[in-house]
């Protein structure tokens, strides 16, 4: 089914109000969603929304957050989300990144405290608007085994990068540090299909293709998916997310993260508080004048985007052109909703008493 993007964003604002959350959090919250639709990220949009309800329901998340700056110098903070929304908790830790940066060249901010905030990328885009490079990532529920490990300790752990470009769109990497998001086999799931061999492991370490897989004891692989092709890398950065959005910060790390699904409790043994995120905006002027560096990404995109390919019927894809490309299409045709989603989308409806979804 096919959804225009505004009736979606209406919808999606309207359940937000529903749990309590403020006007201008419930309008935010809806805007990270429907980002994230919009960009061909299916598996963090609407989709995610009654995970959010559920959540609600266990009195996991505050919809009327008390977001506050509990330790600061001149270029770093330590916020603290007072369990609310990632949604609205990481853009507040952004803005805090983006006025250090405007002050004193860069900005760095550690959460604790949060829950999960969307895709990576919005808030990264979020510096891209001020001529800033914006660096956005977060721990996430432990699903994901370490390297010759077949216990869940990380979380998929993505981190963004954003740079602003000048004829081109900002180039945006954003991804998740293990071989697949837990959201790509969520999508499999509601289509009944497998997932690609090197994604998850079972129980007892062997791949699988099964995406039900978690729910039986397996686990998802780091990027790289074995040792021999480089799942060591994958860990690595993995860590480093976790260190930076959590450690750092005073958040819940490694296992003891607490899990977005709603019927399993949190660990009874917390190290911290609720889950981190890390988010830093760097002044492009800080090192040359922003126009020479935008020329100069425009000629490093324009000479790979023309490097010659092994098959000449593929291109070299520039990290956030499939993104873009989605954007376009979904602006002019509409937001694909796949059965289930927009079932779970209109029982939510019918609980709060809000108009359903139905096609464009």
């Amino acid at each position: 089914m096919l959804i225009s993007e505004q009736a979606l964003r209406q919808f999606t604002y309207n359940i937000f109000l529903a749990i309590g959350c403020s006007e201008a959090h419930a309008h935010l919250s809806a805007d990270v969603l429907l980002r994230s639709d919009m960009r061909g990220i299916d598996s963090h949009g609407v989709a995610r929304l009654s995970g959010y309800v559920r959540l609600w329901e266990k009195g996991r998340i505050n919809p009327k957050p008390n977001i506050r700056i509990v330790h600061q110098t001149p270029t770093t903070a330590t916020v603290d989300g007072d369990a609310g929304l990632g949604l609205v908790v990481a853009p507040f830790a952004m803005q805090v990144a983006i006025g250090m940066a405007k002050t004193y060249g860069s900005g760095w901010v550690s959460v604790r405290n949060s829950n999960h905030f969307g895709i990576a990328g919005y808030h990264a885009l979020m510096a891209v608007e001020q001529d800033m490079i914006g660096f956005a990532m977060t721990n996430a529920s432990p699903l994901v085994a370490p390297t010759f490990s077949n216990e869940r300790m990380l979380g998929t752990n993505p981190m963004c990068y954003a740079f602003p470009a000048g004829k081109y769109p900002p180039m945006v990497v954003d991804m998740a540090t293990s071989a697949a998001a837990n959201g790509k086999l969520e999508i499999a799931q509601r289509k009944g299909a497998p997932v690609p061999e090197g994604w998850l492991q079972d129980a007892q370490g062997n791949y699988t293709t099964d995406p039900h897989a978690l729910k039986t004891g397996g686990s998802l692989l780091p990027l790289g998916s074995d040792r021999e092709h480089g799942s060591h890398k994958g860990f690595g950065l993995s860590a480093t997310v976790d260190i930076l959005s959590a450690v750092l910060s005073g958040a819940n790390y490694g296992p003891w993260v607490p899990p977005f699904v709603a019927f399993l409790d949190p660990p009874a043994d917390p190290v911290g508080q609720g889950i981190g995120h890390f988010l830093g905006a760097m002044r492009v002027d800080g090192f040359r004048p922003v126009q020479d560096f935008k020329d100069s990404l425009d000629n490093w995109i324009s000479r790979f985007k023309s490097a010659q390919t092994i098959d000449p019927e593929q291109k070299v894809i520039i990290p956030g052109e499939p993104e873009l490309e989605a954007e376009l299409d979904r602006r002019m045709n509409g937001i694909p909703l796949v059965d289930a989603v927009v079932k779970d989308l209109n029982e939510l409806a019918v609980r709060f008493g809000v108009e359903g979804i139905s096609p464009a």
